[in-house]
């Protein structure tokens, strides 16, 4: 029964595995793969940009994917920073002028941002319905 059980499971997962690995050699590579676009303005902005694209760079797999940094500045509140990957915000923050702790916080966002798109991928992975395109849910 036991060895009937890991057969099964192993057919499973290899059959799981097959169906990604056809998934990804169908679907056409994305054009601006790898790409982290800077939309920044303020010199916060650009130095968080810099700590976050290096540690984002380090990240392995990170080439498959384009994201974009974008700001809003204010005088009074400071700049507020969002990452965007596929059309969705995967992280957002508030800075200060400051420009205290920008380093950890730019390499902290990075893997944030990392482990949001890992889920997005999954989920885009593993929900196949006909019926409604994946942008749609």
């Amino acid at each position: 029964m036991r060895q009937w059980l890991i057969a099964v499971l192993s057919t499973i997962t290899m059959s799981a595995a097959q169906a990604a690995a056809e998934e990804a050699a169908v679907r056409p590579p994305e054009l601006y793969a790898g790409v982290v676009l800077d939309q920044t303005v303020t010199v916060v902005g650009h130095e968080f940009y810099q700590y976050f694209a290096a540690s984002w760079r380090d990240k392995e797999t990170s080439e498959r994917y384009a994201i974009s940094v974008h700001e809003r500045p204010s005088a009074r509140l400071g700049s507020q920073l969002w990452v965007e990957y596929a059309q969705r915000r995967v992280f957002q923050i508030v800075l200060q002028a400051t420009r205290a702790n920008v380093k950890d916080i730019g390499r902290e966002a990075a893997d944030i941002v990392f482990q949001n798109v890992m889920d997005i991928e999954v989920q885009r992975l593993m929900s196949h319905d006909r019926d409604i395109a994946p942008d749609e849910l």
